[in-house]
């Protein structure tokens, strides 16, 4: 790897993560001795890359640096049109819509030369087969989840039973056949996953959520892992 390739490589390796990344995980990422990131890492700060942080210790980069990419390598177009089918083929049409946008977008900023791995990419995902119909609109959801506004909900479970609920809308979970909504659930007090297909209707209240919905995240996916044998996040 060139040199001028190899730097460029530690400032991604940097940007993708808030956490001081060791010059042990750097060289083995790069397969290259941490002498080298050592020199590397000194190169960078020398041409006023904001760069803190002390051999041993790891470094992180500071916040305000923009460096626009030289170039995508094979395997960046190709986790590009993989995860861009896979949203295509899976998610709501407004989304759907999205991912098709963003291969035109990519497509039109590659080189000749490397067009033809994004329209034949080596890893690909087959298509959706039987999604249900939903029966609200994800686009409106995902505004509710930007604007951190309650939900009120009409919602039917497996058993035919309706409901009525107002939720604290977090986030939209894309399975291969379904779509739903992860919320908080004030009835249940307590994290419950909503199918959308089974979702009659959801009203977009004026009310706030009452807490931070990034901390709520966090909870939620700390649940996921939770090994107490309780089911953090029941499909309601």
């Amino acid at each position: 790897m060139r040199k001028a390739d190899r730097l460029f490589q530690i400032v991604q390796i940097l940007r993708r993560t808030t956490k001081p990344v060791t010059a042990e995980a750097i060289a083995s990422e790069l397969e290259t001795s941490k002498r080298s990131v050592y020199r590397d890492i000194g190169a960078l700060m020398a041409q006023r890359v904001p760069i803190r942080g002390e051999a041993g210790m790891g470094y992180v980069l500071e916040g305000g640096f923009d460096l626009p990419p030289l170039m995508l390598t094979a395997d960046e177009i190709d986790a590009v049109a993989l995860g861009a089918q896979w949203v295509a083929g899976h998610a709501d049409p407004a989304l759907a819509r999205a991912a098709r946008d963003v291969l035109a977008k990519v497509a039109a900023v590659l080189p000749e030369e490397m067009r033809g791995i994004l329209d034949d990419p080596s890893a690909r995902t087959p298509p959706a087969w039987d999604t249900p119909v939903d029966k609200v609109d994800a686009a409106e959801l995902r505004g509710a989840i930007r604007g951190a506004r309650k939900i009120a909900l009409r919602y039917t479970d497996p058993g035919g039973a309706a409901t009525e609920r107002t939720v604290w809308p977090l986030v939209i979970g894309y399975l291969d056949s379904t779509r739903a909504l992860i919320a908080w659930c004030e009835l249940r007090e307590d994290f419950r996953t909503f199918r959308l297909d089974r979702i009659d209707r959801a009203d977009i209240l004026d009310a706030r959520i009452p807490q931070d919905p990034g901390a709520l995240r966090r909870k939620w996916r700390a649940s996921l892992s939770d090994d107490s044998g309780r089911r953090p996040a029941g499909v309601s």
